[in-house]
């Protein structure tokens, strides 16, 4: 029997769909990064910098440069991919998606991909205006990247896994906006949670998104949270759990196929 042959071609089609979608409102999306990035450092790098000049031994200007980068990471990344699994079913076509030959996992890479570039992409246009403002540093630069990945495709399966769930776009962008925003701003973005109270930062122990912006501070930085290695495991830990909620998804057919 001859094992089954991985449809490229599927695959492509599929993340071309996509990124034709992402190349359409393009200006767009270049401009908004630049300008939300220019005004936080209006804003935190003037009004909070002045007054606090070092964080953790780095300038603070240059401190909330990885959180800025993960902010926009984490929502365009679920947001990317939730609408772009989710518009197929709010149209009808799924059912003609489902029916090609091409298989459930060629699928998931096409839109997850898809996903992760853009929100990579966004997040190095944000890296490049950070960098007009504030001398930034990376003095590990491969770990950067792997944080970069590893988290833009967790998130962006997480996406899929929202995409596939919500029976409405209220639903589609409840957990972005209400869950996802509100932990990443709690999460160190803009600051050290050392500087919380002992009980506040046991409590922000609790929040992922911490691990996830210390480990990639770390890459720039060399300081952090928490260990690095315990922000690699939540992250890779996080990314296989959704692998496995979208495995189940797609092997019962959870609201796609009825």
């Amino acid at each position: 029997m001859k094992p089954p042959v991985f449809n490229r071609y599927g695959v492509w089609a599929i993340y071309r769909f996509e990124m034709a979608r992402f190349a359409r409102t393009f200006l767009q999306s270049l401009v908004t990064p630049v300008i939300t990035t220019s005004l936080y450092f209006v804003v935190f790098g003037s009004a909070i910098g002045s007054r606090m000049s070092r964080v953790g031994g780095v300038p603070y200007g240059a401190f909330i440069v990885p959180g800025l980068m993960m902010l926009p990471l984490l929502t365009e990344s679920i947001s990317n991919s939730s609408f772009g699994i989710y518009f197929p079913k709010f149209t009808g076509t799924i059912y003609e998606l489902l029916s090609a030959p091409i298989s459930f996992f060629e699928m998931i890479i096409g839109y997850v991909g898809a996903a992760a570039t853009k929100s990579i992409l966004i997040g190095l246009i944000i890296l490049a205006t950070a960098s007009l403002f504030v001398p930034v540093e990376i003095r590990h630069p491969g770990w950067m990247i792997a944080f970069l990945l590893l988290t833009a495709t967790a998130f962006s399966l997480f996406g899929f896994v929202i995409g596939i769930w919500a029976r409405g776009f209220e639903q589609l962008q409840f957990i972005p906006m209400l869950v996802v925003t509100p932990l990443t701003f709690l999460g160190g973005a803009f600051y050290s949670i050392d500087m919380l109270p002992p009980t506040w930062r046991k409590i922000a122990l609790a929040n992922p998104v911490v691990y996830l912006i210390s480990g990639f501070r770390w890459s720039f930085y060399e300081t952090s949270d928490v260990a690095v290695p315990v922000s690699l495991a939540i992250t890779v830990g996080f990314l296989l759990t959704m692998v496995l909620v979208v495995r189940w998804m797609v092997k019962t057919g959870y609201r796609l196929k009825n």
